[in-house]
């Protein structure tokens, strides 16, 4: 199994910025794809930022491209999500999630659908 712990939400007035990062063990943390997606109050998962397993390719959902920066540190087993500009809308829980990518090929997932290991979650709260 492959565990994910995600660290560093908070509350941020509107403007500002957090990086949220998620700690992974037990398995061969470069043999999986990762990604951040979120989750408001009723609302459907959705994918935020995805990254492979080399961190040279990413992918960015329209709602923060431009704002946030996915990065991964496969020495440290830790992916990170930088998020400016922060907006109210950005309110909700963040999740780390990951997808054995060995034989994946190129393609991210961009589904909450594909990942299959799933952090703790960390909320986000972005004031007005």
């Amino acid at each position: 199994q492959l565990q994910l712990v995600e660290s560093g939400g908070g509350l941020v007035q509107a403007g500002g910025s957090l990086r949220l990062s998620c700690a992974a063990s037990g398995r061969t943390f470069i043999s999986y794809a990762m990604g951040w997606l979120r989750q408001a109050p009723g609302k459907e998962r959705e994918l935020v930022a995805a990254i492979s397993r080399s961190g040279l390719s990413t992918y960015y959902a329209d709602l923060v491209t431009g704002r946030s920066t996915i990065s991964r540190d496969n020495a440290k087993n830790t992916v990170y999500l930088q998020m400016n500009s922060l907006k109210p809308e950005d309110t909700a829980v963040y999740y780390c999630a990951a997808v054995y990518a060995l034989f994946r090929g190129s393609s991210l997932p961009v589904g909450p659908h594909e990942y299959d290991y799933w952090g703790q979650g960390t909320q986000v709260t972005v004031s007005s």
